[in-house]
């Protein structure tokens, strides 16, 4: 029987499979990557890393990359960096060659095109005052725009149609224009726009500049060339334009024939709080939240819809096609996650899918997926893992993240692997963050390398406290330490009164009514903990030495814990360090300094927890050291990719290798990320 002919009947009834006509488009299926700012960007312009980046989706196999997120029409609309810059002719050829990178693979590719309007800075890039349709200030940008004049209006008009055509001579199947925070949305909405000129009031005039700007950008590329609008379709305020109001303006942009397509968004984007909980949805929002809307909205107008707001696994995506809740379902986050998400449907892999977890990693400090450590890093990292000439007996001290991904990648280059774990599962410290109920999606960092490690073959141990004799029993060529770490806790005068966050997370100890918790890391534990405690109805202070709450934690979760701390009553204390801890009665006072003024307070409760990262459990590592080829030194040019080979040693010995927390405390992505390149070099 043929496999590849299996293969397409048995995925050919896949609702996400079925091609579809998007102007003059014919698109291979139904899935899509929308535009989003990657900041892998070099001065505003889109090189090989950027263009690396696009390509391994429409390798993968999916129908259309959206790039450009935010991408800048005019020289003041910028934020700082970041963004594709369409304001010059210089971008055209580099345009070009994303284009045909994209093109090889048989995927589309467009580009949003948008004026950031007063989202954009004064204070960096070509240092020009913000403009908006009224002086209206944006909370989460900080400027005070100017209000646009006619000459203004005129000149960004212009400047959208030459960005568009910038576009069409890059050889891009389309472009999108955005409304929502951006200048569009704007001109759209009662909150931003008090003009009383022909540009504001009435419904009409507020949809008069966006409709200028398509009708400028239709000149500019012709009838043939896709246009399409990222349109909010419910701005969720009562100030704001509500479904209804959004469907109006839809429908006049639908009856002036300009543009081809809606993507559709909700909410606002003008605050951390509205980006997390609306705009782009992370960890604490429910998945696709937002389709039920879109689909009534498809039904009330004509043009195709495209939606992408955390949809983020098949059976969703699936859903949304099969509904008719859209034409093209967007799942961008997974795509960071796998960029191979059609090619694995296609070949009957769904299962093997990497799932995107909704960590907001990826919203952290540029385009980066928690547990796929090649997005984003294209130029020196390989999503397809290659095979080692020489296959080896490696041996995995550890089955947390770090421990899995490197047996998964030592095995996927054909070594021969065998996993040692000292605990009844795998999953290390991802165990415990997963028991918080707002990070409970984590799991599927665990569950997707049990799987693949399961098909790999790797010999996975558990309940095997892998000391000198028992690694070296395995005749290794190469060992990998990844023990991870324990709860830092040595450092504390007072420390046998406290608890840790394990502790408290995983429920070994019983918890306190009255919980006090100091966090010295700026990272998810000990809000999470405090989160989890407060549900239980236990009143709980916590004390940080940072300035800010979860201030190592990408933007969407910082703002979304602050939030629940308040709608739970958690009392936070900032800028203060633990220095010492007492019994205090039935309970404990914690001294603390303060950061700023050397004050020192005490508080008091019946219980103190206390998060300050691991210290690395290492008495495998000392012990093989003596007897490694290598004294158990990493060469970073290995790590680092500038050397390419690990090598082999005389026989007898093996290389030995530490990684992830039990080198330092850092987080997942960091673990991963290190097994990825180290082993992907043995």
């Amino acid at each position: 029987m043929n496999v590849a002919a299996s293969q397409a009947d048995s995925t050919s009834g896949d609702p996400l499979l079925q091609p579809f006509r998007l102007k003059g488009l014919t698109l291979r299926n139904r899935v899509v990557s929308t535009s989003h700012a990657s900041m892998l960007d070099e001065g505003g312009l889109p090189l090989e890393r950027y263009q690396l980046y696009h390509e391994e989706k429409a390798r993968g196999g999916l129908a259309m990359t959206m790039a450009g997120g935010s991408a800048m029409t005019s020289p003041d609309s910028s934020w700082g960096g970041g963004q594709l810059d369409l304001s010059s002719d210089r971008i055209v050829p580099h345009l070009q060659s994303l284009s045909q990178r994209i093109h090889r693979h048989g995927a589309a590719v467009m580009c949003q095109v948008s004026h950031l309007g007063r989202r954009a800075t004064a204070y960096a890039g070509n240092w020009l005052p913000p403009v908006a349709p009224s002086r209206v200030r944006e909370t989460r940008n900080r400027n005070f725009p100017k209000e646009m004049d006619a000459a203004d209006i005129d000149r960004i008009v212009k400047d959208y149609a030459s960005a568009a055509k910038r576009c069409r001579d890059g050889g891009l199947d389309g472009i999108e224009t955005v409304t929502g925070g951006h200048l569009i949305g704007q001109f759209l909405s009662r909150r931003t726009n008090r003009r009383m000129d022909g540009f504001g009031g009435s419904l009409e005039n507020r949809a008069r500049f966006g409709l200028m700007v398509h009708e400028a950008i239709r000149q500019a590329v012709g009838d043939d060339f896709a246009v399409g609008i990222r349109l909010v379709i419910d701005e969720a305020a009562d100030d704001g334009s509500d479904f209804e109001e959004c469907l109006a303006f839809a429908r006049l942009f639908e009856r002036e024939g300009d543009i081809d397509f809606f993507n559709c968004i909700f909410g606002r984007m003008d605050t951390d709080l509205s980006l997390a909980e609306q705009n782009m949805p992370g960890m604490f929002t429910r998945s696709a939240p937002f389709l039920p809307l879109v689909g009534q909205f498809k039904r009330e107008t004509r043009l195709p819809v495209i939606h992408a707001a955390a949809i983020r696994d098949v059976a969703t995506a699936r859903h949304a096609i099969r509904e008719n809740l859209v034409d093209l379902v967007g799942m961008t986050r997974a795509h960071i996650a796998d960029p191979h998400i059609v090619n694995k449907l296609m070949r009957g892999e769904e299962d093997r899918i990497r799932p995107c977890v909704g960590a907001s990693y990826c919203l952290y400090k540029k385009v980066q997926c928690v547990h796929n450590p090649a997005s984003g890093h294209e130029t020196i990292i390989s999503h397809t893992i290659a095979g080692a000439e020489t296959p080896k007996r490696v041996v995995v001290v550890g089955g947390g993240p770090g421990g899995m991904e490197a047996a998964r990648v030592a095995a996927e280059r054909g070594h021969k692997v065998c996993l040692l774990e000292a605990g009844a599962r795998l999953g290390g410290q991802v165990l415990v963050a997963a028991s918080a109920v707002d990070r409970k999606n984590l799991i599927g960092i665990v569950d997707w390398r049990v799987d693949e490690l399961a098909r790999l073959g790797v010999d996975v141990r558990l309940n095997t406290y892998a000391d000198a004799e028992i690694v070296l029993a395995e005749k290794p060529d190469a060992v990998i330490v990844a023990t991870g770490g324990v709860p830092d806790m040595e450092w504390l005068e007072g420390a046998e009164h406290c608890d840790s966050v394990w502790d408290v997370l995983t429920g070994v100890v019983p918890t306190k009514d009255d919980v006090l918790i100091y966090d010295e890391t700026g990272r998810q534990a000990a809000i999470s903990c405090a989160l989890h405690l407060a549900r239980l109805g236990r009143v709980v202070s916590l004390a940080i030495a940072d300035d800010t709450l979860a201030i190592e934690t990408p933007y969407p979760d910082r703002v979304s814990f602050r939030k629940l701390a308040s709608e739970l009553g958690v009392r936070v204390v900032g800028d203060v360090r633990l220095v010492k801890a007492v019994g205090h009665g039935n309970g404990i006072a914690a001294r603390f300094r303060h950061e700023l003024t050397g004050a020192e307070t005490e508080m008091t409760a019946g219980q103190l927890v206390v998060e300050r990262g691991t210290a690395p459990m290492e008495d495998t590592y000392q012990e093989l050291r003596a007897r490694s080829a290598n004294n158990g030194v990493t060469d970073i040019a290995l790590m680092t990719g500038t050397k390419t080979k690990g090598g082999l040693h005389a026989a007898g010995s093996f290389v030995l290798h530490r990684i992830g927390d039990a080198v330092a405390s850092r987080d997942i992505y960091s673990s991963i990320y290190e097994a990825y390149r180290l082993c992907s070099q043995l």
